[in-house]
């Protein structure tokens, strides 16, 4: 069976072709800012996008009417359960209505449905970024107006955690795991016998990221919001885009971090240090919600690929549970892999209302 996938970015898309599980043909087709934003909404954007794929699709002799499915990446839709998802009506106006705010990932529906109608084949989305499986309790905050949301790197963690799962001889759904996605943004959940039962990360919580706060005191947080030197949007930026390593060193990049950190930079090995120890804390507290029942810890993400991150956080970690280090994304693989078991009959599609 042949299957494409197709992850709108911010600047990009990537797309995927595979044959069964093999990804033969990987790309990203490059979206000039000067055309995104003459856009108004990102919904607008699809039709452009879709031209941009099927161009390079043509240049590398993939039609469409020989697929077997197209499957997108699952955008800002309502909470739904983990899981593969055929693409209906109801999900696409979702998206053209932004319910839960503007995002590129919103366009991998949409794409999917356009470029399969003609054809006449199954368009999928696989663990949306709404995914929400959280216990009821996990969403108290301390705060009655307040309620804790999952807004996590749900595709990439179920991902990683169901490679684990295959190498331990088991399924995702017969395992506990603690999944930590570190890049520009960071994400740590706690997956229970195949959902996400708890977790943090994003705007919102757990450790800092090269560009996002993460948690931060409550009580010195609002005086500064009240402080008058920010502007309500200023303060938004400050904890999701100009936060975190970024608001202490002036880079987002780690790999400048550690390499300042080598060369005795004090404050690069402070933030280097609390950073590890903040990641350490959060995936401890996770391993609290599953009771110590943890059969593996899976470190995913760009700054998987440090050495020395890696090294340091599995000092503190190991007494946990084994460590699995997969670095960088499995986004594409889980795409297809999400079409290709239903396309296979070994589960079936749910259905989005």
């Amino acid at each position: 069976m042949r299957i494409l996938a197709i992850n709108p970015g911010g600047t990009s898309t990537k797309i995927s072709v595979a044959e069964e599980e093999n990804l033969f043909l990987r790309l990203v087709v490059e979206h000039e800012d000067e055309i995104l934003n003459s856009f108004k909404t990102v919904f607008d954007e699809y039709e452009y996008r879709m031209e941009s794929i099927k161009n390079v699709l043509d240049e590398n002799g993939i039609e469409l009417k020989n697929l077997d499915a197209i499957v997108g990446r699952g955008g800002l839709l309502k909470a739904v359960q983990g899981g593969t998802y055929e693409v209906n009506n109801v999900m696409v106006e979702d998206v053209r209505n932004a319910i839960n705010g503007e995002h590129p990932s919103n366009l991998g529906c949409v794409l999917a449905k356009t470029m399969a109608e003609p054809f006449g084949i199954p368009a999928f989305v696989v663990d949306p970024v709404s995914v929400d499986e959280f216990d009821e309790s996990s969403r108290i905050t301390g705060m009655k107006e307040i309620s804790k949301a999952s807004w996590l790197h749900t595709l990439n963690q179920k991902a990683v955690c169901r490679k684990t799962a295959e190498n331990l001889g088991i399924k995702y759904e017969e395992g506990n795991f603690i999944a930590c996605h570190l890049g520009s943004g960071i994400s740590v959940a706690a997956h229970q016998k195949g959902r996400m039962i708890d977790g943090g990360g994003g705007r919102t919580d757990g450790p800092f990221s090269p560009e996002r706060s993460g948690a931060l005191p409550v009580y010195p947080l609002i005086l500064l919001c009240y402080s008058g030197k920010y502007t309500k949007e200023e303060m938004v930026n400050k904890v999701s885009k100009t936060g975190g390593v970024y608001d202490y060193l002036g880079t987002k990049d780690i790999r400048v971090v550690e390499r300042n950190a080598a060369n005795g930079e004090r404050m690069s090995q402070l933030v280097l240090e609390a950073f590890v120890k903040q990641t350490a804390k959060d995936i401890g507290a996770y391993a609290a919600v599953l009771e110590g029942k943890v059969d593996s810890i899976v470190i995913t993400g760009s700054i998987a690929n440090s050495k020395t991150i890696m090294e340091e956080l599995k000092k503190k970690i190991n007494f946990i549970a084994p460590v699995n280090i997969i670095p960088g994304e499995m986004e594409m693989e889980a795409l297809t892999a999400g079409a290709l078991r239903v396309l296979r009959g070994e589960e079936k599609p749910k259905f989005y209302l």
